[in-house]
């Protein structure tokens, strides 16, 4: 008979879980080869997760990728990048929760990191806590659902619902080839950081966010200049006591900056974007302008590229990052034609493309995201790119590996 190992994923150890026949009553259902079972306890808010039998070994492992940013960064402009280039739409759950945050394709499942919010709306406030804290999320439920994913073994996420600020019933969310974890904190909790086979982080400056959410708003939502400054700084302190700190973890990091093209520019429309990309990091080589490793800046040929004023610039180099060694691409300003952007990308090297133009064929097929006519947009779409011959070489290494010393 096979071990048992049991998991109780509420901070309450004294909750005493139900077993016995899966059934509707109980929530429960036997996930594939009946390596999990998982049942709603007498108490709503608690699960009960027996895992038994051997996980899955390194060779039908999924590939976890983990998304940090603060709220309102272009998280889910990102995640609609990086779906498009595996191929189909990413949609909700099909005849789930029509207020659930997961999003599946052929070949991703993104999962908002939301969901382990351990509180309500109406609890965070009766606690005189931010989502942002992390004694408003449950970090051990986190873990532990995300490594039974990486292990092809279905969970029973919770679902935090963003209309009503409630925690709703549980939805079934099955392994994909690739999952995705985006939200406030994939990078905060060690155990989870040691799941993700690879890491980004999207860190918008404050002069550049503060003008975004002003634009945001007082033109769409009607807010005061006072009330949305009062906001940022409620924010502020955990923001760069939870949230920020995570970046120094990050594989890649998309760095969002006002522009130098302009001088004391406060309207964060013209925009200076840098690609951060760490070194040494498996199945994962920098993209780089030029010459690889050295330190170039390029104003491109205004008949080639189009650019209304101030122009654009980019600059490539070798830093330090947080004690890593770094590669860095960076674009400052904005193009006009998206058509034209082939221009750029022919001296752009080690993209991951599969065919000469695909950055650009990417941009075009999203020219309405936010983003597309600048550096936000184009590194976006590279590191999606990148993140597609990561898991392919992920795949590759396991297919050349035997079983038996992947398993050892």
């Amino acid at each position: 008979m096979a071990a048992c190992t049991v998991y109780t994923t509420t901070k309450s150890l004294n909750t005493k879980c139900s077993i016995s026949s899966p059934s509707k009553s109980h929530w429960g259902y036997f996930a594939q080869k009946q390596r999990l079972v998982i049942f709603r306890t007498r108490r709503r808010s608690s699960l009960c997760v027996i895992t038994c039998g051997a996980v899955a070994g390194d060779h039908d492992q999924t590939v976890v990728i983990g998304l940090a940013a603060d709220s309102g960064c272009g998280k889910s402009t990102f995640m609609r990048r990086l779906t498009s280039v595996f191929g189909g739409a990413a949609e909700p759950p099909k005849g789930g929760n029509p207020d659930s945050n997961t999003l599946i394709s052929d070949t991703t499942t993104v999962i908002c990191l939301d969901d382990y919010h351990s509180l309500d709306r109406n609890g965070r406030k009766e606690k005189g806590v931010t989502a942002l804290d992390p004694r408003a999320n449950n970090f051990d439920l986190m873990c532990e659902q995300v490594r039974a994913l990486k292990d092809r073994i279905a969970v029973e996420k919770p679902i935090y619902n963003h209309v009503t600020g409630l925690l709703d019933p549980p939805e079934l969310i099955k392994p994909p080839k690739i999952l995705v974890i985006e939200g406030l904190h994939p990078m905060f909790d060690p155990r989870v950081r040691e799941l993700l086979d690879f890491s980004i982080y999207l860190d918008i400056s404050n002069e550049v966010k503060f003008a975004w959410k002003i634009q945001r708003d007082m033109a769409e939502r009607g807010h005061s200049l006072e009330s949305i400054k009062a906001s940022i700084e409620a924010r502020k302190p955990d923001f760069e006591a939870f949230i920020d700190p995570q970046k120094q973890y990050a594989d890649a990091v998309i760095e969002v900056l006002p522009t130098q093209l302009i001088p004391d520019d406060n309207e964060g429309k013209i925009l200076r974007v840098r690609l951060i990309q760490k070194e040494g990091v498996k199945h994962f080589s920098p993209a780089y302008l030029f010459d690889e490793g050295s330190t170039i800046s390029w104003i491109p040929c205004g008949r080639k590229l189009t650019c209304s004023y101030p122009g654009s610039k980019f600059f490539y180099g070798p830093e330090t990052y947080y004690g890593h060694e770094v590669s860095v691409v960076e674009m400052d300003g904005q193009f006009d034609k998206l058509d034209e952007l082939i221009y750029v990308e022919s001296h752009l090297s080690n993209l991951s493309t599969k065919f000469y133009g695909e950055v650009t064929q990417q941009m075009l097929q999203h020219a309405d995201f936010p983003g597309s006519n600048n550096g936000t947009g184009l590194f976006q779409t590279i590191i999606g790119l990148k993140i597609r011959d990561l898991y392919e070489q992920i795949i590759a290494s396991r297919a050349r590996t035997p079983v038996g010393a992947a398993q050892a």
